[in-house]
């Protein structure tokens, strides 16, 4: 189902979708392609954060790793996938990878049921907000940061456990805010960059372009 985008600021919706449209992006930026990534998405909802202690053998998923991995993991092989301090069990399947919940590859389809029916028409409207937040942060930096900015611009919804199901506001506006400091930092870190090589090259005695 193709849905048209609207103008929309904020979502009335609960934080599992939210979480699982996050981290399918997240995914992708980081070199799993869509269907991949949607699987991977809905499995994280349902986990735990996994401890330092266990962080031991799990992929950290770049896009060039990614690429690797595929080449290298024979169909029917297994790994566990780390994505938003999450370890993510999946397969290689002849559609490519995807994540395991009860020991079977869930359905891309099913995902983006599962997001049209929680978002409705908002849906492109989210989803473009958070692929800029994704994209202005260089994908190293989305990978350690993500569940962090996160943690910033999920639904306020009441504490406990009673809150995870429960409804909130998902502004877009704050997504898009983040996106933009996200841009900011990056163009201080680069100039600070460029005025360092300057220095040292002309220490060196270099002659400095420009």
């Amino acid at each position: 189902m193709v849905l048209k985008s609207v103008q929309v600021h904020s979502v009335r919706v609960n934080r599992a979708p939210v979480l699982t449209l996050w981290a399918a992006i997240v995914a992708e930026r980081l070199g799993f392609d869509r269907d991949e990534a949607l699987t991977l998405g809905r499995v994280v909802a349902g986990l735990d954060a996994y401890s330092k202690g266990k962080a031991l053998g799990l992929f950290s998923p770049r896009p060039k790793t990614v690429r690797e991995m595929r080449n290298r993991l024979e169909r029917g092989g297994t790994l566990r996938i780390e994505l938003l301090h999450r370890a993510v069990p999946a397969i290689q399947t002849p559609d490519g990878i995807r994540a395991l919940s009860r020991s079977k590859p869930v359905s891309p389809e099913s995902v983006r049921r599962y997001l049209e029916s929680k978002f409705g028409e908002a849906l492109p409207a989210v989803e473009k907000a958070m692929r800029t937040l994704a994209r202005a942060l260089p994908p190293d930096e989305l990978a350690r940061k993500a569940y962090k900015l996160y943690e910033l611009f999920r639904p306020r919804v009441p504490p406990g456990l009673r809150g995870w199901g429960a409804a909130g506001s998902l502004d877009l506006d704050r997504i898009e805010e983040l996106a933009r400091a996200a841009r900011r930092a990056r163009l201080r870190v680069t100039a600070g960059d460029h005025r360092q090589r300057a220095r040292t090259s002309r220490g060196a005695g270099v002659p400095v372009p420009g």
